[in-house]
């Protein structure tokens, strides 16, 4: 048996029904050439002979009594294979559009508890060719970066299909069934572990915690005495209660061009993510004329896994970055969120040591599954100050490309969650030479049409994004020119008054000087050539 962690186990209790905390992904794959055969039968016939290679597949839930303490985790040896992977046909014409409403439909149920905790669907009918492969797998089970690993588990880098070692058979000694007094034994042996972890690690949480201190002491303000301590997230539309009804839309951009930008604007990757959202949720509610005065605050997640951990479990904190949206001029506005991103993640580098830690609390899961229930229904979330206006999050991918069951994955689009008081949600994840966005909302705070309205605004903020960039490079082009035309009129050759020639010799001087300042005018006039053509 496996213990939640208590992060782990926190999903489970927050999720209502107008609040599934399962995140999934999206994907589109192209069949080879000629192919005649049953994706969805080779699919899960490939799925049947890996289960064993990665635990969330196998293992379910065993609730403590009364729900006391957190569940545990226990293998199941039974999974039914023809439940957990379906088959779906989406109806005429196959639109993107259909798709992405299809998953935002099968993304608000919630899964079955009593089984392992994923479900796996086959959908073909897409106008292009192509089939989707759409999966959940609850949050409890998994974060962003292990979902990462738990691809290069599934699927292959080339058409041909891997084969794996066969599972080796169990020689477990309880049942799949425990009794009360060994789930209550389990669960003092475990309080009693997790505080004496505790009681190790004040030391170095104290160590952190005054570090992080210093860090926020001394970065308080930006370049452009813009406060880096934010306060309380404005009121938007975006910060009410939600229900179970969801909308969702995709958009892939080029990896190479995003990473490009963001060096050319001074930034990182995760700077001109922000940077799109920012715009794109700026342009949204000024068209609405619902902008407020203050700036709009993202809750970002951030891992906190080390490279080398593969554990299937979650290993996340969150911070708040600021997204400037009180800004108008698009440079400062990336400016603005830059150093509010690198003070946030520079906060997270010292107290990664106490982030992850585990806490248990005795009738955890009863007391926060009623709150979370009671909140929601409430009208609670519309009215308390929010900590944040929505969630973004960037997942680094795999940069290589994948197969399944010899076809070709074309995009990998997360599916994420929104929950009360942030009712958008918008996810990034590269793939293979692409980024891949995903935008999940409540309908009822964004409509499925104004969520295709909101992926519009990201393509129109990259373009300006890419103006921008274009302007800053002819900025600093003409600056070079200017000092080295600067520098080269320092060191031309001083005027030299010549009468008329007397001789041989003096018609020479005057000649040389002459092509001297030919020369140094020509370097000039070729430096601002070139200037004006990079803009």
């Amino acid at each position: 048996m496996e213990h939640l962690g208590s992060t782990d186990a926190a999903f489970l209790h927050l999720e209502t029904p107008e609040t599934p905390t399962h995140i999934g992904s999206l994907m589109l794959f192209e069949l080879p050439e000629g192919f005649k055969g049953d994706f969805y039968e080779d699919v899960k016939a490939l799925l049947s002979k890996r289960l064993h290679l990665c635990s969330l597949f196998h293992r379910k839930l065993a609730q403590m009594p009364f729900q006391l303490a957190d569940p545990i985790w226990i293998e199941d040896d039974d999974v039914d294979i023809e439940y957990h992977v379906r088959s779906l046909t989406l109806p005429k014409p196959g639109t993107k559009a259909q798709l992405e409403q299809l998953v935002a439909r099968l993304q608000s149920s919630l899964l079955d508890r009593s089984r392992p905790l994923w479900e796996a669907y086959v959908i073909d009918g897409l106008d292009n060719g192509q089939i989707a492969y759409y999966t959940k797998v609850h949050h409890a089970t998994i974060d962003g970066k292990a979902a990462v690993e738990m691809g290069k588990v599934l699927y292959d880098v080339s058409p041909v299909v891997r084969e794996v070692p066969p599972p080796r058979r169990s020689r477990r000694s309880y049942s799949s069934q425990l009794g009360m007094l060994e789930l209550l034994r389990a669960a003092a042996t475990n309080t009693t572990k997790l505080y004496t972890e505790i009681g190790a690690l004040l030391p170095t949480a104290f160590r952190a915690i005054g570090t992080a201190g210093h860090v926020f002491a001394t970065r308080r303000l930006t370049d452009g005495n813009r406060s880096l301590n934010l306060g309380l997230a404005p009121k938007t539309i975006f910060n009410e209660s939600i229900t179970n009804q969801r909308s969702y839309t995709t958009m892939s951009l080029p990896f190479d061009e995003v990473k490009t930008l963001s060096a050319r604007l001074g930034g990182t990757v995760n700077t001109l993510v922000m940077a799109l959202c920012s715009g794109a949720l700026r342009r949204f509610l000024a068209e609405r004329d619902l902008l407020p005065d203050s700036s709009l605050i993202a809750a970002v997640p951030v891992s906190l896994r080390s490279d080398d951990d593969k554990s299937m479990n979650n290993q996340v904190s969150a911070v708040r970055v600021d997204l400037a949206t009180d800004i108008a001029d698009l440079g400062e506005r990336f400016k603005a969120i830059h150093e509010s991103s690198e003070a946030a993640k520079a906060m997270v580098r010292e107290l990664k040591p106490v982030l992850g830690a585990q806490v248990p609390l005795v009738g955890a899961p009863w007391l926060l599954t009623g709150l979370a229930s009671m909140y929601g229904r409430s009208g609670l979330p519309g009215r308390l100050p929010n900590i944040a206006n929505v969630l973004i999050s960037n997942v680094p991918g795999l940069p290589i490309q994948l197969y399944m069951a010899g076809a070709r994955m074309v995009h990998y689009y997360p599916v994420p969650f929104p929950y009360h008081s942030l009712a958008v949600n918008i996810t990034v994840q590269s793939y293979a030479g692409s980024m891949d966005f995903a935008i999940i909302a409540c309908r009822h705070a964004l409509s499925q049409e104004e969520s295709q309205e909101l992926i519009g605004h990201l393509a129109a903020e990259l373009e300006a994004i890419r103006q921008l960039a274009d302007a800053n490079d002819q900025a600093r082009a003409e600056e070079a020119a200017d000092a080295e035309e600067a520098a080269d009129a320092e060191e031309a050759p001083e005027e030299i008054e010549v009468a008329e020639p007397v001789d041989a010799d003096e018609v020479s001087i005057e000649s040389e000087v002459a092509a001297a300042r030919r020369s140094a005018n020509g370097k000039r006039a070729a430096r601002k050539a070139t200037a004006r053509a990079m803009g």
